[in-house]
This record gives C-alpha cells, sequence and structure tokens, in this order.
C-alpha cells in the first residue's frame, strides 16, 4: 500500500532465442540498465536442449551485466514441511542455512574455453580462475550475513587439488582475521561438504563458494525442503538486484 511499481516484461533465454535468435535480446538489456530491480523466471527447457544458441548464455550475460556477484539462496524447511523432503524428517527439521555463491567469476566465465580441433581429435576446455578481489568481495557478504544470523561461515572449495581453491581458503582466512575475527569459520572440501550437507543440515549457517560449486551444492540443498521451487534467490552487488522465485 502505497508503493507504485512500474513493471516492464521483456524476454530472455529459450523464447527470446524462439523471438529474436539472442537469448538476451537488446531490448531486454535496455530495459535492464534502466530498471531498480530484475524479477527472472526460468530461462532454458528441453526444447531447447539441443539448441546451438545455449538459454543459459542469456543468464550468464545478464549477471555480468548486472554485476551482481553474490547469490544469495536461503534453504530453510518449516515446521510441518519436513514431509516434503526425500531425507527423514528427522534429519531436516530444524534446517536454516543461506548458501552464498560467487557468481560472476570461476569456471562459466574464465578464459581460454570453448571445443578445438586438433590432428581430428576434439578437446574441450574451461578454465576455472578467481582473483583475489573476487574472492575477497564474496566473502564479506558471508560474513555480514553470518553476524546478523548465527555468527558461523563455512567455506566450501577444493583446496587439496586445485590451486584456484587453495587461493579461496588463503584470502577467505585473511578477510576473516582481518575483519570477521567475531564470525566462527570452518572450511570444507566440496565433496565432503555435499556429503555433510544433507548428514547434518542444521549444523549450517552460511555457506559461502565458488561459482562451480555453489550451483552444485545450492541444488543439493533444495532436497532439503523438497524441491528446488522452494529455493528463491536474490543476486546483490551490482547496481541492480536480480530476484528469483
Amino acid at each position: 500500500e502505497g508503493v507504485k511499481l512500474d513493471v516492464a516484461e521483456q524476454l530472455v533465454g529459450g523464447n527470446a532465442i524462439d523471438a529474436t535468435g539472442s537469448p538476451l535480446p537488446e531490448r531486454t538489456l535496455d530495459a535492464v540498465r534502466s530498471a531498480d530491480a530484475v524479477l527472472l523466471g526460468a530461462v532454458g527447457g528441453p526444447k531447447w536442449d539441443d539448441s546451438e544458441v545455449r538459454p543459459e548464455a542469456g543468464l550468464l550475460a545478464l549477471r555480468r551485466e548486472l554485476g551482481v556477484f553474490a547469490n544469495l539462496r536461503p534453504v530453510a524447511v518449516p515446521t510441518g514441511a519436513e514431509g516434503a523432503s526425500p531425507v527423514r524428517p528427522g534429519v531436516v527439521a530444524g534446517t536454516d542455512m543461506l548458501i552464498v555463491r560467487e557468481l560472476t567469476g570461476g569456471i562459466y566465465f574464465g578464459e581460454p574455453a570453448g571445443i578445438s580441433e586438433e590432428t581430428g581429435v576434439r578437446t574441450g576446455i574451461n578454465t576455472m580462475r578467481y582473483d583475489e578481489e573476487e574472492i575477497r568481495r564474496v566473502a564479506r557478504v558471508a560474513f555480514r550475513q553470518a553476524e546478523q544470523r548465527r555468527g558461523h561461515v563455512t567455506s566450501v572449495d577444493k583446496a587439496n587439488v586445485l590451486a584456484v581453491s587453495r587461493l579461496w581458503r588463503e584470502v577467505v582466512t585473511a578477510v576473516h582475521a582481518d575483519e570477521f575475527p567475531h564470525v566462527a569459520l570452518e572450511h570444507l572440501y566440496v565433496d565432503n561438504a555435499a556429503m555433510q550437507l544433507v548428514r547434518r543440515p542444521t549444523d549450517f549457517d552460511v555457506v559461502v563458494t565458488g561459482n562451480l560449486f555453489g550451483d552444485i551444492l545450492s541444488d543439493l540443498a533444495a532436497t532439503l525442503p523438497g524441491s528446488l521451487g522452494m529455493l528463491p534467490s536474490a543476486s546483490v552487488g551490482g547496481r541492480a538486484g536480480l530476484f528469483e522465485p
């Protein structure tokens, strides 16, 4: 009441490909650039699984255009809804965590990337890349969120194998020591984190991780309330927020 909203609908993803040939048309980009917030629906579907132009390319470009580097995805199991989960009700009851996923870096944006062919053999390449400032800024988001919650951050990486994860762990640890020593911090390898999220979900408060791991873990966490459709999200840090029901 008392709030006036100007709402404009634009195409993105699969429907945009069908109508314009592009997953993120210039008209949509113009509308996004002038908006105070963006509410995003689903972008893809089986219809476009074999499409040369992928609907997801529009989503990645939209995130990059807005500069939304931190995705906040709350995962909660309300009292009385425990039976919707495939996990035992006694395990999921009381779950209340926030997954903070870095959204504009990592392997989805790293270069070089693509499929090349040399001497008749095709090679696929993707590059996982983070600089320390990208890590530092999303770590700060996670620690600030934890300050408003239960004061505990779990950072997820693969530092036993990946150089980029070793840098991730070093920077998160330094941000903790320098700026947020009053917040508890633990580190988990991503494979162990996947098991623990399902085994003991109520132990988690704020989980912070990179783009690829965050994509996988947030979908895994959707099994706790029962469906990915139960997890809203907000992507923040840019000039306008990107919100998904």
